[in-house]
């Protein structure tokens, strides 16, 4: 009977101390990047070319639903997320600004800055989607100039993760907006456009002073990001873009383009580098890294083991590879979506963003280190 008694205040305080523990095993996330991990940010941008709004994107999506995902369904951030306790990735911050309470709100849960076609250089997508991206032309580096309002690059990203800092230090205080950053999961996937564009647009920037650049910019990023207060990162290298069907087009074999992969190889190398220099400086970071690298050509060798039947033709598009045009209503689509390993031209299908995933979460050393991403998010 004296159970029945308990206050109300209590019970109410106990059920609060149960949801905020709850809460606490579920991290905040912070996404930042490409269209591999783009939910919908460019939906919000007028005059972007690069969108997935369409049909046949997120024809595996509850409802067939396109939501701006370049995928036939989820994508890696909504299968890393889901294993992390979220039910997808979190909404775009451009979802949320009509209402300054939907950013305050997901500031404790979690926030997504990727946009499609961005990269690590400020310039890179900010102009018009060409045929140099669909396998027919090279573009002058001139042209990287114009249409400025494309996509969101990195730089701009971080802006928009400044602002979300700021609802956080004016809600709990500077000491424990700290504290909660510091716990928080920041994820980043980037720098394949980058790659993309410097190798079609005919630059005679010689490639070491490139892949410097690029390392350079990453350096900024994150120590901008450190400097507001995250401390764990989940990192996704380059894969094997060389293997793109968007990329055998150039291969008169129909194999990959190497000299593409080869770039990708000497980023993650970079970047290993970097993230070991960064966590020296910076004694409480912690970081994974996921070689991407290594676990997409592990596919690619043994497709059969994954259940995948190919590995090498977009399943929507049109032409060879079915990669000469972009997924749209009008695009051949194949009925076997989850034995293709890629969706698009570019981007995988929802069985291989799902692989790639559980591969990143809870994966050996040879694909995912110093520690894959679920001791990241107990550490």
């Amino acid at each position: 009977m004296a159970e029945k008694l308990v206050p109300f205040a209590m019970a109410a305080a106990m059920t609060m101390m149960v949801l905020i523990s709850a809460s606490a095993e579920v991290p905040t996330i912070f996404i930042f990047g490409d269209s591999t991990a783009d939910v919908g940010t460019n939906d919000f941008l007028p005059h972007s070319k690069f969108r997935a709004n369409f049909p046949h994107n997120g024809i595996d999506f509850p409802h067939a639903r396109p939501t701006g995902r370049f995928s036939n369904g989820l994508n890696s951030a909504d299968f890393l997320a889901k294993l992390l306790g979220h039910k997808r990735s979190p909404p775009p911050f451009l979802s949320l600004i009509k209402s300054s309470a939907g950013v305050k709100k997901h500031s404790f849960r979690g926030i997504s800055f990727a946009s499609g076609g961005s990269g690590l250089l400020d310039l890179t997508g900010q102009r018009m989607p060409t045929m140099m991206k669909f396998g027919a032309e090279r573009v002058p580096t001139d042209d990287l100039h114009s249409n400025l309002t494309n996509v969101i690059p990195l730089t701009e990203q971080r802006k928009q993760f400044k602002a979300v800092h700021g609802h956080l230090m004016a809600a709990l205080g500077k000491s424990e907006a700290k504290k909660f950053l510091s716990k928080s999961l920041v994820f980043i996937s980037t720098a394949s456009n980058d790659i993309f564009e410097y190798y079609h647009s005919g630059s005679t920037m010689p490639k070491e002073t490139f892949m410097s650049n690029l390392g350079l910019a990453y350096e900024k990023h994150l120590k901008a990001l450190l400097n507001l207060g995250a401390r764990k990162f989940g990192i996704i290298s380059v894969p094997p873009i060389g293997c793109c069907p968007s990329q055998r087009i150039y291969n008169s074999t129909g194999g990959c383009l190497e000299i593409l992969n080869e770039y990708a190889r000497s980023f993650h190398a970079s970047i290993e580098s970097l993230l070991c220099k960064l966590s020296s400086e910076y004694k409480d970071m912690k970081y994974s890294l996921g070689n991407t690298f290594e676990m997409t050509i592990n596919v690619l060798n043994n497709p059969f083991l994954f259940n995948f039947t190919d590995v090498q033709t977009a399943c929507c598009g049109a032409g060879r590879f079915n990669a000469q045009s972009i997924c749209d209503p009008k695009a051949n689509l194949c009925s076997n979506r989850n034995q293709n390993l890629f969706w698009d031209l570019f981007h995988p299908t929802q069985a291989a963003s799902n692989l790639a995933a559980v591969t990143l979460y809870g994966g050996e050393p040879r694909f995912v280190s110093p520690i894959n991403f679920a001791q990241l998010a107990a550490a």
